[in-house]
């Protein structure tokens, strides 16, 4: 499984550049997988369904699935902030995914690529020192707010991202760290 991170602001652009590459991915024959980060409460169930019930009974955990789709909604019993590593763990189980996108997350030690626009004059991470930038998606003709040595991408050309990320696919080979084994 390879997995890659996209960070950046609120209102960046991550999330387009993610339906992106999926399609662009997908296309070339990839099964695609996305951790998404949330920083606030959120609920993927509707009101007065069965497992909207069973969780409100104190179900710990509900799976829903068809023919088409599966769900799992876990309720943690106490605050849990889980890592990164915690939730691709529930991807490797599946060994389904052959990419993964990271979206949020942005301190991970993972391979990622900054969306950053100058319009939302927010820090580059890379500008910071981050290591795990390995890439800028920007607007064409950006003006970076510090030098950098990583390769600048269009954040409009998904396609060219795309290849960005498969001609060194190896690069995003995921191993959990030792001390999360």
């Amino acid at each position: 499984m390879k997995v890659v991170g996209l960070c950046g602001s609120s209102g960046s652009g991550k999330t387009s550049l993610a339906e992106g590459l999926i399609r662009e991915l997908k296309a070339s024959g990839q099964r695609v997988s996305v951790v998404k980060h949330a920083h606030k409460r959120f609920d993927i169930d509707v009101p007065g369904k069965d497992s909207h019930r069973h969780r409100e009974a104190g179900a710990f955990e509900v799976v829903i699935a068809n023919n088409h789709r599966l769900a799992k909604v876990r309720e943690f019993e106490v605050e849990y902030e889980p890592s990164v590593h915690d939730l691709l763990a529930e991807l490797v189980d599946c060994g389904e995914a052959h990419w993964v996108l990271v979206e949020g997350f942005k301190h991970a030690a993972l391979p990622k690529i900054e969306v950053w626009r100058a319009a939302h004059g927010a820090p580059a991470l890379y500008a910071a020192g981050d290591p795990f930038v390995i890439a800028v998606a920007t607007d064409p003709t950006p003006s970076l707010p510090a030098p950098t040595g990583l390769p600048v991408l269009d954040l409009n050309q998904p396609r060219a991202i795309a290849a960005f990320l498969l001609q060194d696919s190896a690069r995003y080979d995921y191993h959990a760290p030792q001390d999360f084994l």
